[in-house]
């Protein structure tokens, strides 16, 4: 049995040609790809950054998926929303992402939800992940995804963007959270949306390449570059940089943890 199991996970001679250029990186091997192999993800909006975000990570054999997105395609998110094309327009994003990435890596195990996440399902679809990455563009949903990650000990990688600037950082363990860095109770602006203030059709797509990028580190070699730390990129002037932040000994989400 246990002999059964272990072939289970081991990559198949398909596998093992489909991802041969990340299994010749020096420092990644096919034990790095096995372990992509049997982690599950999931991914919070099927927007700018989601689309190529979970394109990314579906071609490097990240074994489950879970795209959660309650909109449906328009014609506006075509700029930059990567996996649509017009015929996509009016159906659902996570649903059409997910068909999008099955055709893209069979191997790949996809499951989508076309609702939002609420206060009413958070726990359910997050407390089994191995990692969260969060690309949607609501402030009220960041902080449950991040309340609902530091329940369970979930790590967090979030990304965001808005006209020509991103930013990125990672919530893992006992590291301060996203509700340390934006204390709620500060956040007058929380209509605030690249809807509303426009994006470069880049933008999202750079920050989804950073934000996948850290993922493939954290689940094939367990490295964790952003944790507790700020990337702020800036796409006028293609400058990065990168803070550190501490954690609030008054945060109300890692006191109740």
């Amino acid at each position: 049995m246990v002999d059964a199991l272990n072939t289970e996970f081991e990559l198949t001679d398909a596998e093992m040609h489909l991802y041969a250029r990340q299994i010749l990186l020096d420092g990644w091997d096919i034990e790095a790809q096995e372990k992509l192999k049997f982690s599950d993800i999931c991914i919070i909006g099927c927007g700018g950054i989601g689309c190529a975000l979970a394109e990314l990570l579906a071609r490097a054999g990240v074994g489950k998926i879970t795209l959660i997105d309650p909109d449906t395609v328009e014609i506006s998110n075509l700029q930059r929303q990567l996996a649509f094309t017009p015929q996509d327009v009016g159906f659902y994003k996570a649903e059409t992402l997910a068909k999008r990435l099955q055709q893209i890596n069979p191997y790949v195990q996809i499951e989508y939800y076309n609702q939002a996440i609420s206060i009413d399902n958070a726990q359910v679809l997050i407390q089994h992940q191995d990692l969260v990455l969060d690309g949607c563009d609501q402030f009220e949903t960041r902080y449950l995804v991040n309340q609902t990650c530091r329940q369970f000990d979930v790590a967090l990688i979030s990304a965001s963007a808005i006209g020509l600037q991103g930013q990125l950082f990672m919530v893992e363990g006992d590291s301060a959270c996203y509700n340390c860095l934006f204390p709620q109770e500060d956040q007058t602006d929380t209509a605030m949306r690249c809807a509303d203030s426009g994006v470069l059709a880049t933008t999202p797509n750079v920050m989804a390449s950073l934000q996948a990028h850290h993922a493939l580190l954290y689940l094939g070699l367990g490295k964790m570059p952003l944790r507790q730390k700020l990337l702020l990129w800036d796409g006028q002037s293609m400058q990065q940089r990168i803070l550190k932040f501490e954690k609030d000994t008054n945060c109300p989400i890692c006191q109740a943890r």
